[in-house]
């Protein structure tokens, strides 16, 4: 995928993480896309652990592992800075 593809599937999956969370309102969207990046290579790091290998195309199996990955990046980043979410 070209950066443009990487921003913008961050940008998604770290804005459905981020309403999982609660969090939407706190990260905004730069916020959003730089967690749902970072996330996207923790849940690839993640299901690459259980898995042989995994298809890291553009599709909903992806998108699934990135917001994934977002909420575990997002838990961990909260638990560093002591922010909680609002619920």
């Amino acid at each position: 995928m070209g950066i443009i593809a990487w921003i913008i599937f961050g940008a998604v999956a770290g804005w459905l993480a981020s309403l999982i969370n609660g969090t939407n309102n706190q990260q905004g969207w730069l916020g959003n896309i730089v967690v749902g990046i970072i996330g996207a290579f923790v849940g690839g790091f993640v299901y690459g652990l259980f898995t042989d290998g995994f298809d890291a195309g553009f599709n909903i199996g992806s998108l699934i592992v990135a917001v994934i990955g977002a909420l575990i990046f997002s838990f961990a980043l909260s638990l560093i800075t002591g922010r909680k979410s609002v619920s």
